[in-house]
């Protein structure tokens, strides 16, 4: 007898944080088991693949970055196949599936895949089967998993049906010996983000690679009656539930221990987004009060020396470590503390089974351990359920690997959501919750996420501050919890807090540069320019910003460049600006009161300010959030964007804020328009498409 043939498909990922290229390597993990073969590869190495002669199925995992994005892996794709030159006819022959990652939480869900998925289907392509579009908000794998699930039977319908078009029957027993009765039909399969659209079986065995775990198999550790779940705990159903986990990820990765001495890799060595700068800090500023529920810092980078280039409403990145104590503890439960500033050689293991290994581009080559836990790996991101099934290897307690093994399982999606995703669990939390659990320092580097720089507005205009770039942000805090019991401030902006502690003081004279000092703290930055973002390019054209809390960062920098402007060309016609801002308490985070500075000399025109949390002995309650100023303020709103075409910019928390502007300005439009709210919203959406309603929105 002859081997059966596996059959092949080409798999691209397109990744920004590594979730679609770990979900690209499952799927190809999976393959095999199912009489396939996975040719996979990064989207950006178009030199390995090439669509225009691709005859085999193509399966496409992209992400969505910033506001609606591809990923930067798949800018030079995405700019390829946009050609306008390309025929309608281009990609006729190719038959692709495709899975698209999101947060509906932002307004262009999945649009990294969306732009792809319809610029294919213009230039001809075929759908073998059927877009999945995955949202991160309420969890990935609740799309991914049965996306996943129907992949295999979808490949093999489209490859036999390839085969037959090529006339080369006598070669598709092989390929349809391994199918199930099913009707010789294209496999549809229809996928939604909405959580009630998806009808997931707890029952059953969905695949040869899925290690399904009987009851008399496993110890089962019965939880204490009367509990509730918890990390560590289950109560049935899934505590007395057959398991369905995934299959172990293949070891990939070696490390050995050096005697030798050297230097750590450069900083900029890590970063493949573009030019670093390493710049001082020269000022730093507490805008809140003591006794404000959050901390918000204004923070002075001298950039004179440097050829940074920004423009107000730009972004920039900020390359931060992990916290020390929290790299000197996983260092302790490692059993390494002696070892952290040995150097390490970091390579690919031999004999691996995992398909085109190679030692992360995050990872260098040679460092010292502390370095890699330090500034390359992310020891704060929440571990994926693959990363899970690789520590239950580790685990030696009957009752944690029982545990382990439910919250990577299907029967445990709803524990992983609660305890581990929505509780921002992170390695440190699970190693103390499961003492047991000993995992290799290899391990950590398989699976730890890159360390990702941190992304910031510009609060600051070059014409008003030459050779000064100013950012603000609130520090983060991450309140102790049933699954986590320590409190932590976010990784950089605590990170930041610390660094210029020295330099602090409090004070509100932030809009000038008094009070510089020369400091010794440096930071690497690097620029992440907003393509849109921006002031309207005619000076005349007027604008209305709404920006609560540090959302009001970027106008800051928009109406010192405009005072300049103002200054340096008298005889130019400057269109009516209009803020609005709200805060908590007046007197406690009011971050710029010098706004009346540019109300006083003309720079803005209307300054609309509320505050959420202070009383009132009015006899009408004063507004308290931005949305409702809005409405206070609709015909203005509805003139400024209706008749005189200006421009609405909004900057905040997407989900608290920016939804429910959306939502004053669609109630806004359809009563000034005395259209429904659907034409107030076609309306909307023709203002967001010619860039005139602009959002740098975060969740």
């Amino acid at each position: 007898m002859c081997c059966e043939l596996k059959r092949r498909f080409l798999l691209l990922y397109a990744t920004q944080k590594g979730q679609a290229k770990a979900i690209a390597e499952e799927i190809w993990q999976q393959a095999g088991a199912h009489g396939l073969e996975a040719d996979m590869h990064c989207i950006s190495e178009m030199d390995k693949y090439n669509l225009e002669t691709e005859k085999d199925p193509v399966v496409i995992v992209i992400s969505t970055t910033g506001t609606g994005d591809p990923p930067d892996t798949a800018r030079k794709f995405v700019k390829k196949i946009q050609d306008k030159t390309l025929p309608s006819d281009h990609f006729t022959h190719l038959q692709y599936g495709l899975l698209g990652l999101g947060d509906s939480e932002y307004m262009f869900f999945c649009n990294g895949g969306r732009t792809v998925d319809r610029r294919l289907q213009e230039l001809g392509a075929q759908h073998f089967y059927d877009t999945g579009l995955a949202d991160d908000c309420v969890g990935l794998e609740l799309v991914v998993d049965p996306w996943i699930d129907g992949l295999w039977l979808a490949l093999k319908e489209a490859l036999q049906l390839q085969k037959e078009k090529e006339g080369m029957n006598s070669a598709v027993d092989a390929v349809s010996s391994s199918l199930s009765p099913a009707p010789h039909a294209v496999h549809e399969l229809k996928l939604s983000s909405e959580v009630q659209n998806l009808k997931l079986e707890d029952e059953g065995i969905r695949g040869s690679d899925i290690l399904s775990q009987k009851l008399d198999d496993i110890n089962l550790v019965a939880p204490a009656r009367g509990t509730e779940p918890s990390l560590v705990h289950s109560v049935p159903p899934v505590s007395q539930s057959a398991l369905n986990i995934p299959a172990l990820p293949p070891e990939y990765i070696e490390v050995e221990f050096q005697d030798t001495q050297g230097q750590n890799p450069h900083l900029s060595s890590l970063i493949s987004e573009g030019t670093t700068f390493e710049v001082p800090v020269t000022k730093a500023v507490q805008l809140t009060r003591e006794d404000a529920i959050k901390t918000a810092l204004l923070l002075q980078l001298d950039i004179a020396d440097t050829a940074f280039e920004y423009q107000p409403g730009d972004a920039f990145c900020v390359i931060c470590p992990n916290n020390v104590s929290e790299v000197e503890e996983l260092l302790h439960i490692l059993g390494l503390s002696d070892k952290g500033d040995d150097f390490i050689c970091v390579k690919v293991k031999q004999g691996t089974k995992k398909k085109g290994a190679s030692r992360p581009q995050h990872i260098p080559e040679r460092s010292t351990l502390k370095f890699i836990l330090t500034w390359c790996l992310e020891i704060r991101a929440i571990p994926k359920k693959a990363f899970l099934r690789a520590l239950v290897e580790c685990t030696s307690d009957a009752g944690e690997k029982r545990r382990l093994q439910e919250l990577c399982s299907r029967q445990g999606a709803s524990d992983y959501t609660h305890f581990i995703r929505d509780s921002n669990v992170c390695l440190l939390d699970l190693l103390h919750a499961f003492p047991s659990c000993k995992p290799s320092l290899s391990l950590l580097i398989e699976h730890l996420p890159k360390l990702q720089a941190r992304s910031y507005s510009v609060s600051s205009s070059n014409l008003y501050h030459p050779g000064r770039l100013c950012f603000v942000f609130n520090v983060v805090e991450f309140p102790a919890s049933p699954s986590r019991p320590v409190s932590r401030k976010g990784v950089c902006t605590g990170w930041l807090a610390e660094l210029v502690a020295p330099l602090l003081y409090p004070s509100k004279s932030s809009l000038d540069t008094k009070g510089e000092s020369s400091s010794s703290e440096k930071i690497f930055i690097f620029p992440r320019p907003n393509n849109a973002f921006h002031l309207p390019a005619d000076p005349s054209v007027p604008f209305i910003m709404v920006g609560p809390g540090t959302g009001i960062s970027p106008f800051i920098g928009f109406l010192q460049h405009r005072q300049k402007l103002r200054e340096q060309h008298t005889d130019w016609k400057f269109g009516e600006t209009w803020l609005f801002f709200g805060c908590r308490h007046q007197d406690r985070d009011y971050l710029f009161k010098q706004l009346q500075y540019f109300l006083e000399n003309g720079t803005l025109t209307h300054l609309k300010v509320c505050f959420s949390r202070d009383s009132s002995t009015a006899e009408v309650a004063p507004p308290k959030y931005v949305q409702d100023i809005l409405r206070l303020c609709a015909k203005e709103v509805a003139r400024v964007l209706l008749k005189e075409r200006g421009y609405f910019y909004v900057c905040g928390d997407k989900k608290h804020m920016a939804d429910d502007v959306n939502d004053a300005i669609v109630d806004i439009l359809s009563m000034e328009m005395e259209a429904d709210k659907l034409e107030a919203m076609k309306f909307l959406a023709m203002l967001r498409e010619a860039k005139r309603y602009l959002e740098d929105v975060w969740s």
